[in-house]
């Protein structure tokens, strides 16, 4: 079955992500670390090809949400955040209109 080779690819494409998104934050990325190695370890010996697929499409999900979604803040000083969004999390900015197409 060709799904065994995915898992690792998913594997390490999270922990790439993880060391983006969490980058220079120790604790986060430990923590991080740990969540991602206990989930695949949890889930190591399934082998229903559908229940893999189902497990495969919620890492993918949080590799996504993970990538787009999570912006760095660093403290500078007591009341000042310093945030360090990455290429992938900034987005054009759409102007909303309520008006509906012709």
């Amino acid at each position: 079955m060709k799904v065994s080779v995915l898992p690792l690819k998913l594997f390490k494409a999270l922990h790439r992500t993880r060391l983006q998104v969490f980058q220079d934050d120790t604790r986060a990325l430990e923590a991080a670390r740990q969540r991602i190695n206990a989930e695949f370890r949890k889930n190591k010996n399934e082998t229903s090809p559908e229940k893999v697929l189902e497990l495969m499409k919620i890492g993918q999900d949080v590799e996504i949400l993970l990538r787009t979604t999570v912006i760095q803040g660093v403290h500078r000083d007591s009341d000042r955040i310093v945030l360090r969004p990455r290429p992938e999390v900034l987005l054009d900015n759409i102007p909303y209109c309520d008006l509906p197409e012709k």
